[in-house]
């Protein structure tokens, strides 16, 4: 019996940002497959005095991961990896330090899903852009934290061929 009302639909909830990449990563499971994650220290606040946000991701989407897999060797390198972003499916993990001077206490660690990269700068110079499909509605945030509805306002040389 096909009914028509028995198709799932879901709330939404997506963070949109920019931060700073780290901690490039797979993670390998004892059961299930492995997947590819990192940290993303997102900015907050006024542009003169800042504030992070750490994110701990999992990077969902071939495109999402392709563009930070193509972005490990610069993080490993150290070098400064600021990206344009999309998480979806924010939520708080705990647990309890095992090493360093919090060992014993309870931590915090925020947690999502990667599904956007919508621009890659690596020291300062644009090395991706991603140009919006016709359906995408959604605005793209500058390096200045203003939000614009075009990639194209973003004030920055052309990308580089190779990264």
């Amino acid at each position: 019996m096909n009914n028509a009302n028995s198709e799932t639909t879901y709330f939404d909830l997506h963070i949109t940002g920019l931060g700073y990449l780290n901690r490039i990563r797979e993670v390998k499971l004892r059961k299930g497959e492995s997947f590819l994650a990192c940290d993303i220290a997102a900015l907050n606040g006024p542009t003169d005095s800042p504030e992070y946000r750490r994110f701990d991701v999992r990077v969902t989407g071939e495109e999402a991961q392709n563009l930070v897999r193509r972005c490990m060797s610069a993080v490993a390198s150290e070098q400064k990896v600021l990206i344009g972003f999309r998480l979806g499916d924010p939520w708080v993990d705990t647990f309890t330090y095992s090493k360093g001077l919090n060992v014993g206490q309870l931590g915090v660690s925020f947690k999502a899903r990667l599904l956007l990269v919508n621009w890659i700068k690596i020291n300062g110079v644009l090395v991706h852009k991603r140009e919006p499909a016709a359906q995408d509605s959604d605005s793209v945030v500058d390096s200045t934290n203003t939000v614009s509805s075009s990639a194209a306002t973003i004030a920055e040389p052309e990308p580089q061929p190779a990264f």
